[in-house]
């Protein structure tokens, strides 16, 4: 079973902690990662985009000149799409950008980012980052004595406002509930930091 060292929040060792080996002792396989990054980031594509066609701009009622006689193409419409604020042909319309993902395939993935993350050596257990008010220059003294830099994804086992309201004014720093993880975010972060409460829950969760 993978073990880390247990840090408490003012940076001081706590021991050392046992993590799942289902979450980080898992094989990791590229394109299962890949594809489910793929999906996710699909997913977030709103599809609004829309164009109009010959039919739905407005104008183009008569026909801009008579049949025959004029030594020009005959012409129907001013709509037509080679003429100049025509319908599009072929544009893009709203559409669903949604990929559809077996869960076993996302649970593989998940399992598959923890392991690469603890591959690394950029999983770190905390004991806790109780916050006792909202300060963001306190909670960047935690994470500055725990040494870790870049982006950084906190892990917490349930919702604390103190702790989501302290880091929301920091770029590089996101807070996620153990229970709502995803591999974007897992594999955008340069260190998982996990509250330690968080591992029972991403056991039972995902294991």
């Amino acid at each position: 079973m993978p073990q880390t060292t247990l840090y408490r929040k003012t940076g001081e060792e706590a021991g050392s902690v046992e993590l799942p080996d289902a979450l980080f002792a898992a094989p990791v396989n590229a394109a299962v990662l890949h594809q489910a990054v793929v999906a996710q980031l699909a997913g977030r594509h709103l599809g609004t985009h829309d164009t109009k066609t010959r039919g739905e701009v407005a104008g183009g009622g008569k026909k801009p000149y008579r049949q025959k006689g004029t030594g020009r193409a005959r012409q129907g419409s001013r709509r037509a799409p080679h003429f100049a604020g025509g319908g599009a042909v072929f544009g893009p319309h709203p559409r669903s950008y949604e990929q559809r993902l077996p869960r076993k395939m996302k649970r593989l993935a998940l399992r598959g980012a923890l392991t690469a993350k603890y591959g690394d050596g950029a999983v770190r257990v905390v004991e806790d980052l109780a916050m006792e008010a909202i300060r963001t220059r306190e909670l960047v003294g935690y994470l500055g004595a725990l040494n870790v830099a870049g982006r950084v994804l906190v892990v917490a086992p349930s919702r604390d406002q103190r702790l989501a309201l302290s880091a929301r004014n920091l770029p590089d720093v996101e807070v996620i509930l153990a229970d709502s993880l995803n591999v974007v975010d897992i594999l955008n972060a340069d260190v998982l930091l996990i509250e330690q409460p968080a591992l029972t829950t991403l056991s039972e969760v995902y294991a």
